[in-house]
């Protein structure tokens, strides 16, 4: 009982209570303690999948580019990414959360968690978008252990607050519009109730249609015909025997 209260948090000296909480470990494979990777969950981990405009400024001055983040541009960017990702992940089931960290950390930066509210949705998810690739990047995903957002994400970063910064080991979660999300969510909703409707339309396209009826009418007509002809043509025989 003592072992079930402990677990996860700092007190437990077997599990990392960071991996059990975010998904992810600034020490990495080389804890100290144990990263207890799920077999399921509603939830998959896109690991390093946005392009982080600080991010990616600082990898373009090692290669001798000068590229400053851009303000709007950036939020832009975004935007489109967090659209692009709703609209994919969405084919294989409803979306409950959809979560993009701000982090600069290497562990943390540019992940993506999808919690699905069906297990098997996110099973599909990851079957299909492990190894993919987006913006030519390799896709590698893996199911997450983070159920609950709240005890994952930074509650002084939501507060603007924050004084650790992007390197900060608690999610800071890229603010989205509530209102483009709902655009989103009846996006999909409409896109799935058309393929909804044509997919009903090809089955019976396929399947027999009133048209038919009357075929198959006349060719139950036709088999009856000929058992009755053949009932007849017994009795002739019967009479002729007896003659």
């Amino acid at each position: 009982m003592h072992l079930a209260r402990i677990h996860g948090t700092e007190e437990d000296k077997v599990n990392c209570p960071f991996y059990f909480k975010i998904g992810c470990c600034r020490h990495g494979d080389k804890c100290s303690r144990k990263h207890d990777r799920p077999a399921f969950s509603p939830t998959i981990l896109i690991k390093h999948i946005f392009r982080h405009p600080e991010r990616e400024a600082e990898l373009q001055s090692l290669i001798g580019q000068q590229c400053k983040p851009d303000g709007r541009g950036d939020v832009d960017a975004f935007l489109d990414f967090f659209e692009d990702m709703y609209e994919e992940l969405s084919k294989f089931g409803r979306l409950d959360q959809l979560v993009v960290c701000d982090n600069l950390g290497d562990h943390m930066v540019g992940h993506v968690y999808a919690k699905f509210c069906d297990e098997e949705d996110a099973a599909d998810a990851l079957q299909v978008m492990n190894g993919r690739y987006y913006d030519e990047k390799l896709m590698e995903v893996e199911y997450s252990p983070v159920t609950d957002f709240r005890e994952a994400r930074c509650r002084d970063f939501d507060e603007g607050s924050c004084c650790r910064g992007g390197y900060c080991n608690f999610m800071h979660v890229k603010p989205v519009p509530i209102i483009m999300i709902q655009d989103l969510e009846d996006e999909v909703n409409e896109w799935k109730r058309r393929d909804n409707e044509m997919r009903k339309r090809r089955q019976r396209e396929r399947s027999p249609s009133d048209s038919s009826d009357e075929g198959r009418r006349r060719s139950n007509h036709g088999r009856r015909s000929k058992d009755r002809g053949g009932s007849r043509n017994g009795r002739s025989r019967r009479s002729r025997s007896r003659s």
